[in-house]
């Protein structure tokens, strides 16, 4: 059917209409008398403020490596806990994680000390900003009658670099020369590049694994046969006493070209490592945003025989468990 022709003579001025308008607005969009908003289709978002001074140590730290001159490999160790956080506040900084099972202590900037009393001494904690960095000291006042001996006096000094958190302690009588690491924020650490592989790749881990502690408690680790893209386990200790003092969750599963060991002590948070290398008898998992441990290796003997080893992503002294298999 053919369109009606007063319709379509209407039809061609509205476009003629439309046209114009259009190039109008394409002209004034070039005009010397347009706003940034006229020129971009979005206002820039303002930027951020930039933390500094004490803000700069506010979060939750994670220990990344140990920079303390002169040690070896073997002797390298955080030199104060492998996660700790500060809060900052108006005028002080709240520390949690710092050591001495104390928690919330709140260090004034202006050099206020705090005390906090424990059943045989006193601690007092004494703080300030100096010179861009957050440094404290922990004296030790012993009670009427209780031993001497022991530290007497710990400091701490936090100072924020491009690299990172720098934490300087030192210890007083020395049992240790000064001590130095670094620290940053979990989302700060990179994660490694996951090795390409499937489940079956790790299929030796299955079954039941048996061993004894130290202590004389007794270890197991039951991992299922891979199936489904995944395996799993529990993992058990138990006392000499015959009690269970601990327990786990664990499995390993499949994820976008890779694998992921997630581990749950006592069923909680979950926590997960991803494979970085494997062999036929070897596997490593790592997740360096983890206190402690931030690497699993578990690794299969000429014998048979399973280790499960924990620890830093390099050195330090990594805590070694012993397996066989519960048939032999």
């Amino acid at each position: 059917m053919r369109p009606h022709p007063s319709l379509g003579t209407t039809f061609s001025l509205l476009v003629a209409a439309l046209g114009a308008m259009l190039g109008a607005s394409m002209l004034g969009l070039g005009s010397v008398g347009a706003t940034p908003q006229d020129a971009s289709p979005a206002a820039a978002k303002p930027e951020t403020a930039k933390p500094e001074g004490p803000q700069l140590m506010d979060g939750e730290w994670i220990f990344v490596e140990d920079r303390t001159e002169g040690r070896t490999l073997e002797q390298t160790n955080p030199p104060m806990s492998s996660s700790f956080s500060m809060r900052v506040e108006e005028g002080a900084i709240i520390l949690n994680g710092h050591g001495s099972g104390h928690r919330d202590v709140r260090v004034a900037l202006d050099g206020t000390v705090t005390e906090r009393p424990e059943s045989d001494r006193t601690a007092r904690y004494r703080g300030g900003w100096k010179d861009g960095a957050f440094e404290y000291e922990v004296t030790f006042e012993r009670a009427p009658g209780a031993p001497t001996s022991g530290i007497q006096m710990i400091r701490r000094n936090f100072r924020h670099t491009a690299d990172g958190l720098i934490v300087t302690v030192t210890v007083e009588p020395p049992i240790v020369p000064v001590s130095t690491g670094l620290y940053r924020h979990a989302q700060d650490i990179p994660m490694p590049t996951p090795a390409k592989a499937t489940i079956g790749d790790i299929g030796w881990l299955s079954g039941a694994w048996v061993g004894t502690r130290s202590s004389g408690s007794s270890i197991e680790e039951r991992w299922s046969p891979p199936l489904g893209g995944a395996m799993l386990a529990v993992a058990r200790t138990v006392n000499t006493s015959g009690k269970m003092v601990a327990f786990e969750y664990l499995r390993l599963v499949e994820r976008e070209g890779g694998l992921v060991y997630v581990a749950q002590p006592a069923g909680k948070t979950a926590t997960e490592f991803v494979l970085t290398e494997f062999t036929a008898t070897r596997a490593v998992f790592d997740n360096p945003r983890h206190d402690y441990p931030k690497r699993i290796v578990y690794e299969l003997s000429a014998e048979g025989g399973l280790s499960a080893t924990t620890g830093y992503m390099k050195g330090g002294t990594p805590r070694r468990l012993e397996f066989k298999r519960e048939s032999e």
